[in-house]
């Protein structure tokens, strides 16, 4: 795993091995260091909440907002998840089991376990929290593996050889501030149960864009984020107790959250394709893969797949434009279902 997230995997992995120990009973217990952390940091969404502060200052949002139609692109390439969510209850799962299932399509660890600490207590199968978690995760660290086949199986060569130019509208140090202020007002008006995390992301972005608290914004990038993610990983991973994670249930939730998954990827480059000819060929559909919320790892993928048809296309900076809409859309996404 040493090449797939192993920031992730390796607090996950280590979490399991201690969650399935004879002795797992003194951890995982209300008193046990893993029932304190999840207390402290799951069950009221914490460790997600600090994640996405620290995503937040890594965000760059000009890309997006000298391109508005990446807002769009954003958007429809997270239809997956509703799909998902209606395949989920012909499954047989209930109404909030299939919406924290759904929700892996985005493939946002924190956003998952968001949706999945508010409605935990609605679902009615056991250990289907832990295994919503790890799915979530899990493909988190197999996006270059999973995206990149389906990028060249829904375009041809010539769409993915096709050039952008990035002459970007300017995006004024007011407008790169305003703008997340202004959203995270609107959320919380109109979608409340979404307003905690675009806080929080848009508040690491404030850190970042206003120039005046660097250490503040590498605190976030740094400390906060790999603190959390250590915390958050050991802990969902003592969830994976074989009793309650090996059954049928933990089969369904791997292969529909690989579907939501592969209709994210596939709905953002079936409208990257629209635009392409909308636009003259002026758009390469491979941004539309990097509209999903897995910032900036799509982004970056849409690049490589590009450069394997023309070594001198360069797309980075519309992807990754593409892919910070992704991670806004996700969290929309996230509040519409919740509420």
């Amino acid at each position: 795993f040493k090449d797939y997230e192993p920031t992730l995997l390796i607090p996950i992995g280590f979490g399991c091995i201690l969650g399935n120990l004879p002795v797992a009973a003194n951890m995982t217990g209300p008193d046990g260091l893993f029932g304190i952390l999840y207390e402290a940091g799951i069950s009221n969404e914490l460790f997600p909440l600090l994640i996405f502060l620290g995503v937040g200052a890594m965000l760059d949002l000009r890309p997006l907002l000298s391109q508005p139609i990446m807002i769009v692109m954003g958007a429809l390439a997270h239809l997956g998840i509703f799909a998902t969510l209606v395949v989920a209850i012909l499954f047989g799962f209930n109404l909030a089991e299939a919406t924290a299932i759904g929700m892996i399509g985005a493939i946002d660890g924190p956003t998952v376990i968001y949706v999945n600490g508010k409605l935990e207590h609605l679902f009615a199968t056991p250990g289907l929290a832990a295994a919503i978690a790890v799915t979530a995760y899990s493909y988190m660290s197999l996006v270059p593996i999973i995206q990149p086949p389906l990028m060249r199986l829904f375009t041809t060569k010539k769409e993915r050889a096709v050039r952008m130019e990035y002459t970007p509208r300017p995006v004024s140090k007011t407008t790169a501030i305003v703008f997340p202020v202004l959203l995270t007002i609107i959320a919380a008006v109109f979608l409340p149960e979404a307003a905690p995390l675009l806080a929080t992301l848009f508040l690491g972005n404030l850190l970042k864009e206003s120039g005046v608290v660097a250490g503040l914004a590498e605190t976030a990038r740094t400390a906060i984020t790999n603190t959390a993610t250590i915390f958050l990983g050991i802990t969902i991973g003592s969830t994976m107790q074989a009793a309650t994670f090996l059954n049928v249930g933990t089969l369904k939730v791997l292969i529909l959250g690989l579907l939501a998954f592969s209709l994210n990827t596939i709905g953002g480059l079936l409208f990257g394709k629209l635009v392409c000819v909308l636009s003259k060929w002026k758009i390469n559909p491979l941004v539309g893969a990097a509209a999903i919320s897995a910032f900036p790892m799509s982004g970056r993928l849409a690049q490589k797949v590009a450069l394997e048809e023309d070594n001198q296309n360069f797309i980075l900076m519309h992807a990754l434009g593409a892919n910070a809409a992704g991670q806004i859309a996700s969290v929309l996404a996230a509040g519409i279902l919740l509420q």
